[in-house]
């Protein structure tokens, strides 16, 4: 029982950061594009009509700011973490600290749920927006997977296009974290200058009654349910758009490559949630005033920011199409970061000996871990090519909101248990602002459906067995020796 609770000094965690290999590029503002590219994607522009049809209806703004306000709480104990402990590997790592290794090895494994499960459905999305684009000039069976059949019986083959984006974003990252940065803060113009274009021409079609009644009322036909309709759908309706806010924690991931963590990774963390929450419940406002929710569950689907502009705003067909391109350039940011996370999570399991050696192995001229980008493109590239986008469901949400819980413990935890620990930056109003932080983030993992929550279990199990049969074993903490730091050998 002892292995399953051993942790980590602080120091052992600082020396580690020291001797890692990665090289300190990302300054306060780089981080801050990090977050908002990978939040601003497909949550935005897929989610908002999903959660407003399902369970909202014109108050999936409200669920957007209950959604934001369980990230702002964890988001302010992420900020301490990754102040006080500038180490790659997010949650995993904070875990390690405070709660033992088993339990950072079940955060780290319900992190592939965000990260790889996550790029692989950007991924998928990516290509259909792509064959929108081109007017479906790709051929049906190249851009689908084995599982889906057209409407004509033609079968799909793999998912070409998807595979593709992956391979080019996988290069720009094992090419070096300066340059991706730089991709990627590029690509945050460019969509968050549709997303404003958006809000200011549309504002000018809002039809008042598409916001009467602001909540669903009890009785509306496939509204039965308790968290589809009244202040239950809003809720229901957060569990959903959470997706949207997925990708400020990741800032959290690159921690060891910021040039001053203590100051630029609450400026980071905390900045990308702020300016996301505002365009979050402005976008979401606009788009049920300009087009009626019931809409979205018939029409739009995927497409329902340019069904609402192509039906209800004419004169701006250009926009249609402007948001379109957009959503390639988001998709494209969601899944580098999505990408980047992940490898970073895996570089410092595998520092701590929890997983093969192979994963921390750092690049001998651009400094990042090659091996680990390069394994994860084809378990990433497998889930893209091979398996319809439908099959993750919420579970990337899930398995995020389970990290967002046991992050908001830790900090309490630590508190506690270690007061006098030197903290650039401390977590307001603890144990108040962590309690809340479980509550809500508890709250939105319940409203999701059955189904999700067995899934993820069924993943804990099989991350059960890895840890059990290879982890457990292999930790750096199983002997009495202290074994240097792997990247620091590469």
């Amino acid at each position: 029982m002892n292995s399953l609770t051993r942790t980590k000094s602080l120091a052992s965690l600082l020396d580690q950061a020291s001797h890692s290999g990665l090289k300190r590029t990302l300054t306060a503002r780089s981080l801050m594009a990090l977050g908002v590219g990978a939040i601003i994607g497909a949550g935005l522009f897929v989610r908002t009509a999903a959660a407003s049809s399902q369970d909202a209806g014109p108050a999936v703004t409200l669920s957007f700011v209950i959604a934001a306000i369980g990230c702002a709480f964890a988001g302010l104990c992420y900020a301490e973490f990754a102040a006080m402990i500038p180490i790659a590997g997010s949650a995993y790592t904070y875990a390690y600290t405070t709660m033992g290794e088993f339990t950072a090895w079940v955060i780290g494994w319900a992190l592939v749920l965000e990260y790889a499960l996550g790029a692989a459905t950007v991924a998928i999305a990516w290509s259909e927006y792509l064959n929108n684009l081109v007017g479906g000039r790709i051929p049906f069976e190249w851009c689908h997977s084995p599982f889906e059949v057209s409407t004509t019986g033609v079968h799909g083959l793999i998912n070409l296009p998807a595979l593709l984006i992956l391979l080019v974003l996988t290069l720009l990252l094992i090419k070096g974290m300066e340059e991706s940065a730089t991709v990627n803060s590029i690509i945050v113009v460019v969509k968050l200058t549709i997303v404003v274009v958006f809000i200011a021409i549309g504002w000018q079609f809002l039809n008042p009654v598409n916001h009467h009644p602001y909540l669903i009322p009890a009785g509306v036909a496939g509204h039965e349910s308790w968290n589809q309709h009244g202040w239950g759908g809003v809720m229901g309706g957060a569990g959903i758009v959470f997706f949207a806010f997925i990708g400020f924690d990741a800032v959290s991931t690159a921690a060891q490559e910021a040039k001053n963590p203590s100051r630029d990774m609450p400026m980071g963390i905390m900045g990308s949630l702020a300016i996301c929450t505002v365009l979050y419940v402005l976008f979401s406002y606009v788009l049920t005033g300009v087009c009626n929710w019931k809409e979205f569950a018939i029409a739009g689907k995927e497409a329902s920011v340019a069904y609402a502009v192509q039906h209800y705003m004419p004169g701006y067909g250009w926009l249609a199409t402007a948001i379109t391109v957009a959503i390639l350039f988001g998709f494209s940011s969601v899944i580098l970061v999505m990408l980047m996370g992940q490898s970073r999570v895996f570089f410092s399991m595998a520092n701590d000996g929890l997983l093969p050696k192979l994963f921390s192995d750092v690049h001998p001229k651009f400094r990042t871990p090659y091996k680990c980008n390069i394994v994860l493109f084809f378990f990433v590239g497998a889930f893209a090519a091979f398996i319809p986008g439908s099959l993750a469901g919420d579970l990337t949400s899930i398995g995020t909101l389970f990290a967002f819980v046991l992050v908001c413990i830790g900090i309490w935890i630590l508190r506690h248990a270690q007061p006098g620990l030197a903290r650039p930056f401390r977590t307001p109003l603890v144990p108040l602002v962590p309690i809340l932080g479980v509550l809500v983030c508890s709250g939105m993992i319940i409203s999701l459906d059955r189904q999700t929550q067995l899934t993820a279990l069924a993943w804990m199990l099989i991350g059960f067995i890895v840890y059990f049969s290879y982890g457990i074993s292999h930790s750096k903490l199983a002997g009495p020796e202290v074994r240097p730091s792997v990247g620091a050998s590469v």
